[in-house]
């Protein structure tokens, strides 16, 4: 009688670790993912002349939003060449988000 007590608490057991792991995997496949843009670069930084220069290595039209430091967003727009103009923003610092496909980057940008 003891041993039938035994294995059912060892099916239980194992029951109850399948379970667990069975949700584990549910939360983590809802996790997005990003990827990278490859081949990124934004120059100048620190910008002082009110242009930016933003280049990647397939070169497609990119979705850029920029965010000052409070979160608060300040400039959206959509670049198919490399140059962005940003001498309506005032000096200070500012996150920029960079989309190109399925791809994002985000940056920080310092304006002088």
């Amino acid at each position: 009688m003891a041993k039938n007590y035994f294995y059912i608490t060892l099916l239980l057991v194992f029951f109850f670790s399948l379970s667990i792991s069975a949700q584990d995997s549910k939360q983590q496949s809802k996790l997005p993912e990003t990827t990278v843009i490859e081949g990124l670069n934004l120059y100048p930084n620190p910008v002082s002349n009110g242009k930016v220069y933003i280049s990647s290595k397939n070169d497609l039209d990119k979705n850029i939003i920029i965010f000052d430091v409070l979160g608060k967003k300040v400039l959206q727009t959509t670049i198919s060449s490399k140059e962005l103009n940003i001498s309506n923003l005032s000096p200070g610092v500012y996150i920029i988000k960079i989309d190109e496909e399925q791809a994002t980057a985000t940056r920080k940008l310092i304006v002088r």
